[in-house]
């Protein structure tokens, strides 16, 4: 939006808008993508006229666009091709969908989400179980956390796995995993920029206006980030969400960093995200300082040395450029903690808060932590889903970890101790979702580390733009703003108290805060238009009906 035979100007009256311009606002001009004015109805009035197309939003409400700030673009596109397990609640639903895959005659069988936790047997299929279910098919299943998977004895014959780091009877981590990966992820171009595209157009649909890849060259090659720079935004034939990219290659020297961040058409925002310090709480592979309550024998994986860590923050902080890793557990976060105090002691504390340094996850980290992330000017990317799939009592966190469930994804802990907090998906890993990262912010499974809505709001949209270095102005709806926000259906508007202690809303004009949808309703918001930049990525059928 603008279309070459559309006006340049747009009139949205008669609805809400979130805007810190104007709490009350009910209508919005758009003039040449950017926004020009925000305002009441009565004013609306005044601006209508020839060269100006006004729509009518009929109690819709518009909000700054979505980022989000972790995801998987070409995953997330297979995952919308291949079977979702995420439904299945035993062994024996996972092997019937495969079953049934083998029956429409898939020689190859993709699949995403199980999570055997919590099913009755506690137990993933065995290559055997897997061959006999697939009927001669190459299998891979990707879990949830997709830090591992089980395959095929077929695709391990096939790829010699069973001696490869990380094989135990089809379950597949570490090196295993990655080989079975690559082995399923072999693409052609247009394969590959058909997965991105809908990944792409599924996420304008759901209300973001971009998405932070974390690409890292041992999830997907080169081509596979220069692929998707191609064709996102307004560059491509169709307008897509923005891709804000990331490379997590880890680096030793200034020269290193310079040569990196001179490719990609000079887009990278960093040489960050999934850098992986260590794996996941599912699979069993995040660092913990304490075994894992249901494998006393393990403490997880550590797949960087303090030596790695420390030498890729020195050559991005000296050259001031922002650096991150995946980290889960507490001792893969004092891994961190020691490299970024060894680059400040050489190069210094401005210097290492100078470069933005970001950390993806964080999910098990102590006030002592959360001071150091303050101290050091590091920011976290969050994903609040986590918690509502896996922190419930006798779920996934209490059985891997215990009574330290508890201090897993400590939001509020984050959030007020001055750290900068931006919310994503991980998608594949949970749904692009927006409005479930937000309710999922309101519902911890420790109600002390809740947060309102509006803080999660502003998490996953201002801040997550601010997280990657954009301008101040970029996700917020006031005049001289870029045109990028999307406009929702919703059941109900409300403001949340202030009190984060209990979930209560007032509708109360005092409160002088912009309305956001209440979440507790029968129907979650749902995405009636989505633009960026003045560009439209998605429009649902009969909105902008004449």
């Amino acid at each position: 939006m603008p279309t070459p035979e559309d006006p340049t100007t747009v009139l949205y009256r008669n609805g809400s808008v979130y805007s810190p311009a104007d709490p009350f606002a009910t209508a919005m001009l758009i003039d040449r993508g950017v926004v020009a004015w925000v305002g009441s109805e009565h004013a609306a009035a005044n601006l209508t006229g020839p060269g100006v197309r006004t729509v009518d939003l009929d109690g819709a409400l518009i909000t700054p666009g979505f980022v989000d700030a972790h995801a998987h673009t070409t995953e997330t596109g297979i995952a919308l091709g291949s079977i979702d397990l995420t439904a299945c609640r035993s062994l024996g639903e996972l092997l019937q969908a495969v079953g049934d895959a083998a029956a429409s005659g898939a020689s190859t069988i993709l699949g995403f989400g199980w999570d055997e936790s919590q099913w009755p047997e506690k137990r993933v299929p065995t290559a055997a179980e897997l061959d006999r279910a697939g009927d001669g098919a190459l299998v891979y299943l990707v879990r949830a956390d997709i830090h591992s998977a089980v395959v095929s004895g077929s695709l391990a014959a096939g790829l010699g796995l069973s001696g490869v780091d990380g094989w135990s009877d089809g379950f597949v981590v570490r090196a295993a995993h990655e080989a079975a990966r690559r082995a399923t992820r072999s693409l052609t171009p247009d394969q590959r920029r058909s997965y991105q595209h809908a990944a792409l157009l599924h996420a304008a649909s759901r209300g973001y206006v971009a998405v932070t890849e974390m690409a890292a060259p041992h999830i997907a090659p080169r081509e596979d980030l220069e692929a998707l720079l191609s064709i996102d935004g307004s560059a491509g034939d169709v307008p897509l969400p923005e891709v804000i990219p990331y490379w997590a290659q880890l680096t030793r020297t200034r020269e290193d960093v310079r040569g990196l961040m001179q490719g990609f058409g000079g887009r990278l925002a960093g040489l960050a995200g999934d850098l992986n310090v260590d794996g996941s709480i599912g699979s069993r592979t995040a660092a913990l300082r304490a075994p894992y309550s249901d494998d006393p024998g393990s403490t997880g994986t550590l797949y960087l040395s303090e030596d790695d860590v420390a030498a890729h923050l020195l050559a991005t902080t000296a050259e001031t450029v922002q650096a991150g890793f995946h980290v889960i557990g507490d001792a893969g976060l004092d891994v961190v903690l020691r490299g970024l105090e060894a680059t400040a002691a050489e190069l210094g504390i401005e210097e290492v808060r100078r470069a933005r340094h970001r950390l993806e996850h964080v999910e098990l980290a102590d006030d002592a932590a959360i001071g150091a992330l303050v101290h050091y000017g590091v920011a976290v990317s969050g994903q609040p889903v986590f918690d509502a799939l896996w922190g419930h009592d006798g779920g996934l966190y209490d059985q891997r970890l215990g009574e330290r469930r508890s201090r897993m994804n400590r939001f509020a802990s984050l959030l007020s101790a001055g750290v900068l907090v931006a919310l994503g998906s991980d998608s594949p890993v949970t749904p692009l979702d927006p409005w479930a990262s937000v309710r999922a912010c309101l519902q911890h499974s420790n109600p002390a580390e809740n947060i309102s809505a509006r803080a999660a709001f502003i998490a996953h949209t201002r801040a997550s733009w601010r997280l990657s270095g954009r301008s101040p102005m970029m996700g917020q709806l006031a005049p001289g703003a870029p045109a990028s926000f999307a406009v929702w259906k919703v059941d109900e508007l409300m403001v949340q108290t202030p009190d984060n202690r209990v979930q209560s809303w007032s509708t109360d004009p005092r409160a002088g805060t912009p309305l956001l949808p209440a979440l507790d309703t029968e129907n979650a918001p749902l995405c009636l238009e989505t633009v960026h930049d003045g560009h439209r990525l998605y429009v649902a059928e009969g909105f902008l009906a004449a």
